[in-house]
């Protein structure tokens, strides 16, 4: 059995965030619609929004990531509490191409700065490409393939980034986004200054807010799912 014990700054890099936090805590609020499904998790990192998932009673567990670390420490963290899994090494939406699920969740990394390992984290565990949507778009451009009817999407989603852009997408796809929550995250400060400037300059006093050396941001949790048809 893989034992993530023995891979530390792997572990450390797959550590949960904020927004993991803040993701799991609107799964937990509503564990009526997570019992029964079929459920994705695209990025699933340390598998732990997984295991939330399998112990809120979803009926099925399937895991993307492109990352080796992750797929080992996902696989182990989820054999050791009992969940069966799929977890696949592959590119967003590849591994499950041609499947739909009832329950689509994800955690991208989306964060506007060009590709540079940020506090031990891979470039591709920090970094959305100079916009922040190197891998928000690709989802929110598949992901009408791979819902079930009446199923839904529940993701992580910067403020600074732009909310209305990703409702823009979907719309081309008949689907619609509503923000469910929103809280505060902290930023590092070696992280902001990574920061594209041009965004940083348009929302600082908006969505990152700064006290003394301390900044942080607006970050909402966004809900996905089919339009009224008609």
């Amino acid at each position: 059995m893989f034992d993530a014990r023995k891979s530390s700054p792997a572990v450390a890099a797959l550590r949960p965030s904020e927004y993991t936090a803040a993701l799991v805590q609107a799964l937990r609020a509503e564990p009526s619609r997570v019992r029964g499904v079929r459920a994705l998790e695209i990025g699933c990192g340390s598998g732990v929004v997984l295991a939330v998932l399998g112990d809120l009673g979803a009926a099925s567990l399937c895991g993307v990531d492109i990352e080796d670390d992750a797929i080992a420490i996902g696989r182990a963290l989820l054999q050791d509490l009992g969940h069966e899994a799929e977890i696949h090494r592959g590119d967003m939406w590849l591994p499950v191409a041609g499947r739909r699920f009832d329950l689509i969740v994800a955690n991208l990394p989306h964060f506007p700065m060009d590709h540079f390992e940020v506090a031990g984290r891979l470039s591709t565990w920090s970094s959305g490409g100079i916009d922040g949507r190197d891998l928000l778009d690709p989802f929110l451009e598949g992901l009408s393939d791979h819902l079930a009817v009446n199923g839904r999407a529940l993701i992580t989603h910067n403020a600074f980034v732009g909310v209305e852009h990703s409702r823009r997408i979907l719309e081309r796809y008949g689907l619609v986004l509503h923000i469910v929550s929103t809280v505060l995250v902290h930023i590092a400060n070696e992280k902001i200054d990574l920061m594209t400037p041009s965004i940083l300059r348009a929302e600082e006093g908006r969505s990152v807010h700064r006290y003394g050396p301390h900044a942080f941001a607006d970050m909402h949790i966004v809900e996905i799912a089919a339009g009224p048809r008609g």
